[in-house]
């Protein structure tokens, strides 16, 4: 692998929790984003993972690489340096978005999709917070929503030569992040879902919540190529 933004595990991850963030102001649950993301086969959800990795290790990375890289992302929330500088950095200080005691999270109960965040977390940023009608209603859209991103992320480390070739991108991410190892990595989870259907979604995905949803066109042509190749 050669030098890139974030290189590859924090370029892929980074996208997929500030997409996760985003949901949280738009007044979803961070239990449901969560239940979400494992439903999928992630060993975790992302909001569990980031009060994992500290939210204050987070807000650097995500700042480097929002500076960094050629593609609108997500915005960091006031919110979350407000967090920050609070001390709330996550598992290591008791205090991140969930509330930590004996190395595990307390979550409420199980939360559907839609249901609402608590009014200590997202929701206290009401000046950002999306109207009712533009929440996802299915577990099935969130989750493309958390995914497509890191999907398309790694489309463009693949075009990049950040990884020599796709079944070690997947390998990589497989073993450093956990993603859904019966998935078989993002790359193979792209080619069996189909690229022109991705395509798709994320153009119509990108029409409702911005251009941060735009694929990487070059990446996305290439990428059947790619596999076959690899």
């Amino acid at each position: 692998m050669r030098s890139y933004p974030g290189f590859l595990v924090n370029w892929a991850l980074i996208p997929y929790l500030l997409e996760a963030l985003v949901l949280m102001e738009e007044g979803l649950a961070p239990e449901a984003i969560d239940q979400a993301a494992v439903a999928f086969g992630m060993p975790m959800g992302p909001i569990e993972l980031a009060d994992q990795v500290g939210l204050d290790i987070g807000l650097d990375v995500g700042r480097m690489l929002i500076e960094a890289v050629d593609k609108p992302m997500a915005e960091l929330p006031d919110w979350l340096v407000q967090k920050v500088a609070a001390g709330e950095v996550g598992k290591k200080a008791g205090q991140g978005f969930y509330r930590w005691r004996h190395g595990k999270p307390r979550k409420a109960a199980e939360a559907a999709p839609g249901k609402p965040a608590p009014s200590n977390q997202a929701s206290s940023n009401q000046e950002t917070s999306k109207p009712a009608s533009s929440k996802p209603a299915t577990s099935e859209e969130i989750t493309d929503r958390l995914l497509l991103p890191l999907l398309d992320a790694c489309v463009e480390c693949l075009r990049e030569g950040v990884s020599e070739d796709a079944d070690l991108l997947d390998g990589t991410l497989i073993f450093a992040t956990g993603f859904a190892p019966f998935r078989g990595g993002p790359l193979h989870y792209a080619r069996t879902r189909g690229a022109d259907a991705l395509v798709g979604r994320m153009k119509a995905l990108a029409e409702r919540h911005g251009e941060r949803f735009q694929p990487r066109s070059p990446g996305w042509s290439a990428l059947q190529t790619n596999l076959s190749g690899g």
